[in-house]
C-alpha cells in the first residue's frame, strides 16, 4: 500500500508545471492563440506582450493600441474575430524541438465584410516557455 502511495505521489509531482506561480506551461498553440486573442478580442497590447520576444514587444510599444498593432505589425485589421490553429509544424517529438511555426486562421469582419485570413508566426522555446520570435510576412505580399 505504501508503495502505491509513493508511486502515485511521484506520478502527480512529475506533471509538468512552470516554476512561476505553479501555472502549467503553455503549448505553442496556446501561446499563439493567447497572443492573437489579446490583440483582436481583448484589445490589450500589454497582455499580448507576455507572449512575444523583447524586440517584438518594443515594436508593439511604439504603436500603443491594439488596432494599430493589427494594422501595422500584423497587416490585418479585423473585428469580431474568431480564431483557430490551422497548421503547426510540430510532431510527436515536441519535447526535442526548440523552433515551431504556427499558422493561425482568423475569421471576422474586415471593412464590414466577412473575411477569412491567416497569419504565420515562429515560436522559440526559451527554458520551459514558448515565445513568439517572428511574425512572418504574408505569402504573396509584394515588398517594395
Amino acid at each position: 500500500m505504501k508503495l502505491i502511495a509513493l508511486l502515485l505521489l511521484m506520478f502527480v509531482s512529475g506533471c509538468e508545471q512552470s516554476a512561476e506561480n505553479g501555472q502549467p506551461k503553455l503549448t505553442p498553440e496556446q501561446v499563439s492563440l493567447g497572443f492573437f486573442q489579446a490583440i483582436y478580442i481583448d484589445k490589450d497590447v500589454q497582455k499580448a506582450k507576455q507572449f512575444v520576444a523583447p524586440d517584438i514587444a518594443e515594436v508593439m510599444d511604439h504603436y500603443h493600441i491594439a488596432s494599430a498593432v493589427q494594422r501595422h505589425v500584423l497587416g490585418l485589421s479585423m473585428k469580431q474575430v474568431t480564431m483557430s490553429i490551422d497548421e503547426i509544424d510540430i510532431d510527436f517529438f515536441r519535447k526535442f524541438t526548440d523552433d515551431v511555426t504556427v499558422v493561425v486562421k482568423m475569421e471576422g469582419l474586415k471593412g464590414g465584410r466577412e473575411w477569412v485570413d491567416d497569419r504565420t508566426i515562429r515560436l522559440h522555446k526559451k527554458g520551459n516557455s514558448w515565445v513568439i520570435v517572428e511574425i512572418l510576412p504574408e505569402k504573396g505580399r509584394i515588398e517594395g
